[in-house]
């Protein structure tokens, strides 16, 4: 009858009423969509894709949201992995709009594999690819989440801290829900925590402040705290923007632990800075941390309001190592390179190994070609081969996390690192 508003209040009843029901939040996202709400229906269909990732359905109608916002390289990374999950889902209208949007040849590109069970796998994202992606024109060295591999969890929370709020104002409000936030990332060094913000700064097409320990210590008694509230305002001033601190126990470590007045009196300004930022009413400013020794953090620092999610960034899954293997060979000669096998032999290897396993085996090839023996394409041996000279760099990590993980995890905050030693039996 073509009642679309009265069809998406009914639904919304029922899944207020029946929130764990997959199908009708499916059709609630279905609704909205067709009632010209993109943006509200993908909301619910990330809800359905964090409980039930490998739903086909809930992917192509993800895809035809991410289409309709313009997010074109998402919205081709959804349909692809829904397709390759259920062929019956393919949409050959949306694949049209996607592969016309971005300006490639409509193939599919499938993952070479030696054994069952193999990851599906998307075209790497070209440059041209990238151009229809969220956002102002691309400019060089921006990045987004298309650049980055894996980290789905993260890059959803962000989405729904600053993304979607830029996006929908109006349907947060209603919620009385602001833009922005604080969100303390922590894990193995050169598992994407850095590269991860500065990707959130190119989605979201905002200014991206990244601060170190030099740009706020200072020898003289007062400036350290005076220079980090100028940060603070130099990025309230700059809002919607995206305000990083790497290694942040070097500047909000535990005060208990610090000898130092004068330390103390600068964990309390972050603190206090913190709460005009994140809870102070500014809008669109998101405030990441990251460190590797969450443990070295003063507790204060975790409490809503403040870093008030504490998310964990684990090396990269199997997906993900495809992924990332995908992005940093792209361009790169090579000959049907089984990346599936390599990512299986790579499991603990963050994504910083990656890059310099794939690195090592270009040098090999290089110096092969410098000796006189033409190009020689990158070969799944050719990368095995670099893989077996590279030792994963995490393991290091785990042996202090598993230390803390079991014998301080009195409020829990490190369940997912037992969890995660627990299934690659590292515990």
């Amino acid at each position: 009858m073509d009642r679309r508003d009265e069809d998406v209040a009914a639904l919304e009843e029922a899944v207020q009423a029946l929130p764990h029901n997959l199908p009708l939040r499916r059709q609630l996202a279905e609704a909205l969509r067709s009632a010209g709400r993109p943006a509200e229906a993908l909301i619910h269909l990330d809800v359905v894709l964090e409980r039930a990732p490998d739903d086909a359905q809930a992917l192509v109608a993800a895809a035809a949201c991410l289409c309709e916002l313009g997010h074109h390289a998402q919205a081709q990374e959804r349909y692809q992995a829904g397709v390759a999950r259920d062929a019956t889902v393919a949409d050959a209208a949306l694949e049209g709009r996607i592969t016309r949007s971005l300006g490639e040849p409509r193939s599919r590109i499938r993952l070479v594999s030696s054994g069952p069970g193999a990851p599906p796998a998307a075209p790497p994202a070209s440059p041209e690819a990238r151009e229809g992606h969220e956002g102002p024109p691309r400019t060089p060295g921006r990045i987004t989440f298309a650049d980055v591999g894996g980290l789905d969890e993260v890059k959803q929370k962000i989405r729904l801290r600053l993304l979607y709020p830029l996006q929908r104002p109006e349907l947060y409000a209603a919620f009385g829900q602001r833009p922005g936030g604080g969100l303390l990332l922590y894990g193995p060094p050169g598992c994407g925590k850095t590269f991860i913000a500065r990707a959130t700064a190119g989605e979201a097409g905002s200014a991206f402040i990244g601060v170190g320990i030099e740009e706020v210590l200072d020898m003289w008694l007062g400036q350290s705290e005076k220079r980090l509230h100028e940060v603070f305002q130099r990025a309230r001033a700059q809002a919607p923007a995206v305000l990083f601190f790497d290694e942040v126990d070097a500047l909000g470590g535990r005060r208990s632990a610090l000898r130092h007045e004068s330390y103390r009196t600068l964990v309390t300004q972050f603190l206090a800075e913190l709460d005009g930022a994140v809870g102070g009413g500014r809008e669109a400013l998101l405030v990441l941390g990251a460190t590797n020794a969450p443990w070295d953090v003063d507790a204060a620092f975790r409490r809503p309001g403040r870093f008030g999610d504490v998310l964990f960034v684990p090396p990269p899954d199997l997906r993900a190592r495809v992924e990332i293997l995908k992005l940093k060979l792209a361009g790169k000669p090579q000959a049907d390179i089984d990346l599936a096998e390599v990512a299986r032999r790579s499991e603990l290897y963050s994504g910083a190994d990656l890059v310099h396993v794939v690195d090592l085996a270009c040098e090999t090839a290089l110096v092969r070609a410098l000796e006189g023996g033409g190009i020689h394409p990158l070969t799944t041996d050719a990368l095995l081969a670099a893989l077996a000279r590279v030792p994963p760099t995490t393991r290091e990590w785990f042996v202090a996390a598993r230390n803390f993980a079991t014998y301080a995890n009195e409020a829990g905050q490190y369940n997912e690192v037992l969890d995660y030693l627990r299934r690659h039996r590292l515990g």
